[in-house]
């Protein structure tokens, strides 16, 4: 097996690896993602996420510190990657210009980013205006947006409205935004019903170790999921 050093996409983990096995539908939006997501995380840690697909299977990789040696993986299978964009800190991952070109150079097919936003640094336009601004030299597909219970605030109505300003900016600078949530995450922060960014592909968590769709409950005017991930963290 081949192990990548990173961490995980998730803010409070570190240290981990993640492979994904994905599959891509070519859709209106620049990519849909549908298929079978495997995240390996390092030594003794093993965490899966599913894509449920009904085109062609890919596999990828998503991380958070510098990584250079890709060539090893995509001559394995792994040809998609997404590294992070910006840090729920507030600022643009120093690493993700560097990540993006080795990513491409490593011979990666597909190459999106995630941003973690800052919700309590507030502007969130700035927010994503300073990520697209560090990418305006740099190829890439996608802007993952993650929505998930890490200081936002008690109110609702201001949660939407960051969530709204967000989106609409990625379109307005010519992006095409995608949403990582779960069902009680999106209840707790934006109120289950709320369907303000329904036209998103959605990649939600549901940690029940099923690699389909079976599970998904409507939420947030989603009526199909685009991706799921559905193990977390294992120890092996």
């Amino acid at each position: 097996s081949f192990f990548f050093f990173s961490s995980r996409r998730r803010h409070t983990r570190s240290s981990l690896v993640s492979w994904a096995r994905r599959c891509v539908q070519e859709t209106g939006y620049q990519r849909r993602v549908h298929g079978i997501i495997e995240m390996l995380k390092s030594f003794l840690w093993i965490a899966f996420a599913a894509f449920i697909a009904v085109s062609f299977c890919t596999r990828g990789v998503d991380y958070s510190t510098r990584v250079t040696s890709i060539s090893c993986m995509v001559s394995n299978g792994y040809t998609f990657a997404v590294p992070r964009g910006y840090c729920s800190y507030g600022g643009v991952d120093s690493n993700v210009v560097a990540n993006l070109r080795s990513a491409w150079d490593g011979g990666m097919s597909n190459v999106d980013v995630y941003m973690f936003p800052c919700v309590s640094c507030g502007n969130p336009k700035r927010q994503v205006d300073q990520l697209v601004d560090a990418l305006a030299n740099s190829k890439y597909g996608m802007i993952w947006f993650d929505i998930e219970n890490y200081k936002w605030s008690n109110d609702k109505e201001s949660n939407r409205r960051f969530i709204l300003e967000s989106i609409a900016q990625i379109k307005a600078r010519g992006k095409v935004p995608g949403v990582y949530t779960s069902y009680y995450n999106w209840e707790s922060i934006v109120g289950i019903s709320w369907d303000g960014v329904k036209d998103c592909p959605l990649w939600y968590a549901h940690y029940d170790n099923d690699p389909s769709f079976r599970d998904f409950k409507p939420f947030g005017g989603w009526r199909k999921p685009a991706i799921k991930q559905y193990l977390s963290l294992i120890h092996i």
